[in-house]
């Protein structure tokens, strides 16, 4: 028998029924999903910067840079801790802008100035940002070129912000570049702190795979609570985390740090000058910029 079109309403809904149970129809419940948030992945944020722009002969910028003078021996530090040579001026001859966009640190033989060893025979620049500038956790990098010669040393890097009112090592210190002057194709980069300073086991001399010291490079570090990453060119050369640190004492990691620009000549490093022949030596800084970590 064929059924028609009305005849098969109550037979469906007799199979729908049946298939329920024969009682009321069930409900499915929505599912409900929470959406999840994505973990915000901290940024560096540029915070300061000195890009050494203006006229020929110009000093620093006061609002930015202080300088530390002399042979140390005001500070009770004779040779700045390492038996240097040289005394550290504010005068042009020493440091100033080049009128290119440069900073000029030179080094040169002195006349005229008393050092602890005697007659001065070296004259240099050593500025800081401290009481000015401090970096927070985050990034501090410089463009920088340097000078060669056996018995140079010019240097980047940080002293922890409650320094002179915390001593070293325990105030921390991260050495972001420092340079011998005999070596042309390699720098060093360390950590100091309680319990490993000195002659610390956190350092790390490495070579420049993009060209001379002569050449400008980037040099940096980025540091945080728990890592220290230090780089040339973008190429992070040496990492230390905290969990190395606290072997040996408390970790200077997470705190802020102030910025110092020198160059030295003689002392323990690369040992003196075997000729003045090397002087005057430059260092040139292309630009300073510090940045900070941000969400």
């Amino acid at each position: 028998m064929r059924l028609s079109a009305l005849s098969l309403v109550p037979f469906a809904l007799a199979t729908l029924l049946a298939c329920s149970g024969g009682g009321a129809a069930t409900t499915v419940a929505p599912i409900v999903t929470t959406p999840v948030t994505p973990p915000v992945t901290p940024t560096l944020t540029l915070a300061w910067s000195d890009e050494f722009d203006g006229a020929a002969g110009s000093p620093v910028d006061p609002a930015k840079w202080g300088y530390d003078l002399g042979d140390g021996c005001s500070s009770g530090n004779c040779g700045w801790g390492n038996s240097e040579k040289e005394y550290y001026t504010n005068a042009p001859e020493n440091v100033a802008l080049d009128g290119q966009g440069h900073l000029q640190i030179v080094a040169r033989q002195a006349t005229g100035l008393t050092c602890y060893y005697g007659a001065c025979r070296y004259t240099s620049a050593k500025i800081t940002t401290r009481g000015r500038m401090t970096a927070a956790p985050g990034r501090v990098e410089a463009r920088i070129k340097l000078p060669t010669g056996q018995g140079l040393w010019p240097a980047f890097w940080m002293l922890g912000s409650t320094f002179p009112s915390v001593a070293w090592p325990a105030c921390g210190e991260l050495d972001i570049m420092e340079n011998k002057g005999s070596i042309l194709d390699a720098t060093s980069s360390a950590i100091h702190g309680p319990g490993y300073s000195g002659n610390t086991p956190f350092a790390r001399i490495s070579a420049i795979a993009s060209g001379p010291t002569t050449d400008f490079h980037t040099y940096a570090v980025e540091w945080d609570a728990e890592t220290a990453r230090f780089s040339i060119d973008s190429s992070v050369h040496f990492t230390v985390p905290r969990s190395e640190l606290v072997r040996y004492g408390n970790s200077v990691l997470g705190q802020s740090y102030f910025v110092i620009l020198n160059l030295a000549v003689g002392g323990q490093f690369d040992g003196d000058p075997k000729s003045d022949a090397i002087l005057p030596a430059t260092m040139l800084v292309d630009w300073v910029r510090v940045y900070a970590w941000s969400k």
